[in-house]
């Protein structure tokens, strides 16, 4: 099996939203804001080569929405999902598996292509589109708070395809991503989003999505104020991170703009980052 970090271009997202009730002058040492309270994130996916599949973790924000959508969230940076695939020598037809941690339009946004006559398909025309019942269901039919992250355009064209499967509802490894040594389900920052976990060079790895952001994420209080149940976030990310800190596992972090992997440590104060590091040092 070989892992693959992809990058698919930078976005900007307002600093207090993603620090919740944390003050500016502690969160702007790990994250600096430009004039209008704006910080940089990355939309980092992962790329699983293990024997015949090619299992793609989340898939960036795409292209297909209108400069409106786009200038809100200022996107910039010259890597996009297709350019990182090729660098490998990848195309979308060859991915078979899209893990979807959720639905939220900066994850999944690159699994749906809009044609030059408006028509939408599936960016990876060969492959099984991966979620589960209960987040399915939360993002078709969304709470008013949430409504603006699940985009229709980016959902609803997988299950018309017919490429959509679920996993079991208690986060059990479908046979097809075997590769993953357990699949954690997380109800905080929205409705059982998936945070999948595998066995990598003698390494545990976990890709974080949105259960940990960045690096600057890991003091517990340090919560987004997108998460639906925050005290709740604060329960799972204490507990992940208490594993990740016994275990020494490395932590993929999906949007930090500097920081690709992290493992971590307990301290006095908690457990905090030990190592920074790339998925090519393992």
């Amino acid at each position: 099996m070989t892992v693959h970090t992809l990058d698919t271009g930078l976005f900007k997202l307002d600093g207090g939203a993603m620090f919740g009730v944390v003050p500016k002058s502690m969160w702007q040492k790990f994250n600096p804001a430009d004039e209008n309270n704006m910080c940089t994130w990355a939309m980092r996916c992962l790329l699983i080569e293990d024997g015949q599949r090619l299992i793609l973790v989340d898939n960036g924000i795409g292209d297909k929405q209108d400069q409106k959508f786009r200038g809100h969230f200022y996107l910039h940076g010259d890597d996009t999902l297709e350019k990182s695939l090729r660098k490998l020598g990848f195309t979308a037809p060859d991915i078979t598996d899209v893990f979807l941690t959720h639905l939220h339009f900066d994850h999944c946004g690159g699994s749906v292509v809009r044609t030059p006559d408006d028509k939408l398909h599936l960016a990876f025309p060969n492959a099984t589109y991966w979620s589960n019942q209960n987040h399915w269901d939360w993002a078709v039919t969304p709470n008013a708070r949430e409504k603006a992250s699940f985009l229709k355009e980016n959902i609803l064209p997988i299950q018309e395809s017919g490429h959509l499967r679920f996993i079991d509802p208690v986060g059990a490894v479908p046979t097809e991503l075997s590769c993953f040594r357990e699949i954690i389900l997380a109800d905080g920052h929205t409705e059982k989003m998936m945070v999948p976990v595998l066995h990598y060079k003698g390494r545990t790895l976990a890709f974080m999505a949105d259960l940990l952001p960045s690096a600057g994420h890991v003091p517990l209080p340090y919560v987004m104020g997108y998460d639906m149940r925050p005290l709740i976030t604060l329960e799972e990310k204490e507990r992940v991170l208490r594993r990740a800190a016994d275990e020494n596992w490395v932590l993929v972090l999906e949007h930090d703009a500097h920081t690709e992997c992290i493992t971590v440590q307990h301290t006095e104060k908690g457990v905090r980052v030990a190592d920074t590091l790339k998925l090519t040092d393992l």
